[in-house]
């Protein structure tokens, strides 16, 4: 290594020593806190301390020659003990690598070669090489930096050091560059980030449960989740899970952790009550190819939002009975006017009074699909299943749409209805979906446009569809077809109106009668609208498992 200047006499060369003993103190410290005074950083410290004199060709004020050959070689003793614990390199004023010691290639894994010539950048990650800067800036000055920087290793992965750089002058005073002292701390670093992980999880107020998938035990519970369950400390690590005193509540969870891992997903989220609290859960699987992995639960306390919605639907379902009730009376009475009850009426009015009684009848409509919903979305809405004949109420519900047929200009041919399908189902459910599907069809088809109500056979189901000829459905809308109030943004279909409620409506009904809707469809040529219903009885009478529950 050739002879090296820094700016100033010997005592500021010591004095250099000794900030660089400092730094080396302060890492030494932060990778070994328990020797803090130590040992191990008194000793680097002086080392350093003793080192950077005898670079620079000086020795400490007041030895004579012997005394400072003694020192001399209890420096090279010290620098001996640094070099095995620091990385050291020297960098020109241009950022070149001109010098780096054997440590600091073990814990980059480059060769010498590789790294003698090159800029110091090439060490750097991304995130340091924006502090390049600042750094040249401080040793322009004369002064010492030190700090954490991040290398990058020869195989990419990422070196945290502490380091503790200073300036090297030339003869004239000029800076030459610098020599760098790095300390390994990329254990002590991610340590501390695990440490803020934890700290960040145990002040959350959702429950957070990691739960061993071969032991089925516990081993991490945040402190909401501690709280909630009544455990203090880690004396839930030594548990099995039957031994807690809500042994049945978290059991239900662990089996759906169990179904979770056996179906080969990795996510699940359902609604449960723990502690008598309502709470979503999430579940994720986290494999692990050394062993059976880890479950990842997270538990929302949902009470307010429960409560906020009870509070929403008692709303609406006030507001649509208070409404459908004058409603109906006043519908009825137009009914009577147009009848002629009351005398026959010009032509005028009973042109107004008809606008008038097909509005009411749509607005009945409209809070019949909102109570219709806000029943399904409650588990309330009833069926009553009975032995149908399903082509008697193809032809039911194609008469009593005949008036909407005429109206719309269009064609309704049956098609299939040529013998009796027997099914058990709820009648007037079925004429509810098949009614509206029919409905959206007549809004969307051309004048004297041909539509088809078509019953078969599809094996252990049996499919009911309506196919219209009319412009399709845009493939941007297909995916939100059946949410509820999708938002359709082609303007044909917006303008005829609607709540954006019925086929989210006939969804949650097929489904709930064990059967599947679906469609297609074709932009230009038309949609076809169909629903499977099984041949065996439905399992249930009542809106459960569907879609439109809160958690699907």
């Amino acid at each position: 290594m050739r002879p090296v200047y820094f700016k100033g006499d010997t005592a500021f060369s010591a004095a250099l020593g000794c900030g660089l003993a400092a730094g080396w103190y302060g890492a030494a410290s932060a990778v070994f806190p328990e020797a803090a005074g130590g040992i191990i950083p008194a000793a680097g410290a002086i080392g350093i301390a003793g080192f950077l004199p005898v670079v620079l060709g000086t020795r400490p004020f007041g030895q004579k020659a012997p005394e400072a050959a003694r020192s001399h070689s209890n420096m090279l003793k010290q620098l001996q003990a640094l070099d095995m614990h620091a990385g050291i390199n020297m960098v020109s004023n241009e950022g070149i690598l001109s010098e780096v010691n054997d440590h600091l290639l073990a814990l980059t894994g480059y060769d010498r070669k590789e790294l003698i010539g090159q800029h110091v950048k090439m060490l750097y990650d991304e995130v340091s090489q924006s502090q390049t800067c600042d750094i040249r800036n401080f040793l322009e000055q004369g002064s010492t930096w030190q700090g954490e920087t991040h290398l990058r290793r020869k195989d990419g992965s990422t070196l945290v050091t502490q380091a503790t750089i200073i300036p090297i002058f030339d003869k004239k005073g000029n800076w030459a560059g610098s020599i760098s002292a790095r300390t390994d701390v990329t254990e002590t670093s991610k340590l501390q980030a695990e440490r803020h992980s934890a700290q960040t999880l145990n002040e959350l107020r959702d429950d957070i449960w990691i739960i061993d998938a071969q032991t089925e035990k516990f081993s991490y519970l945040n402190g909401s989740a501690k709280e909630r369950l009544k455990l203090v400390n880690e004396e839930y690590l030594e548990k099995d899970l039957g031994d807690f005193n809500l042994a049945s509540e978290i059991e239900s969870v662990l089996k759906a952790c169990r179904a979770l891992r056996a179906s080969g997903d990795v996510t699940t989220q359902f609604e449960a009550e723990l502690v008598g609290t309502p709470m979503y859960v999430s579940i994720k699987y986290l494999p692990d190819p050394r062993g059976a992995g880890r479950y990842l639960i997270v538990s929302t306390d949902i009470s307010h939002r429960l409560e906020q919605e009870q509070r929403k639907s008692a709303f609406i379902s006030t507001v649509s009975h208070e409404l459908r009730s004058p409603l109906t009376s006043i519908k009825g009475a137009m009914g009577l006017l147009l009848s002629g009850s009351a005398g026959e009426l010009p032509d005028k009015a009973l042109a107004l009074l008809e606008i008038a009684h097909r509005n009411a009848d749509r607005l009945i409509l409209i809070i019949n699909d909102i109570l219709d919903m806000d029943k399904i979305s409650n588990g309330q809405m009833e069926f009553d299943i009975s032995d149908v004949d399903l082509v008697e109420l193809l032809k039911e519900a194609d008469r009593a749409n005949a008036m909407l047929q005429q109206r719309f200009g269009v064609v309704v041919t049956l098609s299939g209805a040529d013998k009796p399908v027997f099914l058990k189902t709820d009648p007037n459910r079925f004429i509810q979906v098949l009614t509206n599907l029919m409905s959206n069809a007549y809004k969307f088809s051309p004048p004297n446009g041909r539509i088809v109500l078509d019953i078969a056979d599809a094996g252990e189901h049996v499919r009911v569809s309506v196919k219209d000829e009319g412009q399709g459905i845009p493939l941007a809308e297909q995916g939100k077809i059946f949410d509820r109030f999708a938002d359709m943004t082609n303007s044909d279909r917006a303008a005829m109106g609607g709540t954006g409620l019925g086929l989210s409506i006939c969804k949650a009904i097929v489904e709930n009668l064990g059967g599947t809707i679906g469609f297609d469809t074709k932009e230009g040529v038309g949609t076809t609208f169909f629903f499977n219903l099984p041949k065996n009885e439905p399992a249930s009478n009542a809106v459960d498992d569907v879609d439109v529950k809160r958690i699907a």
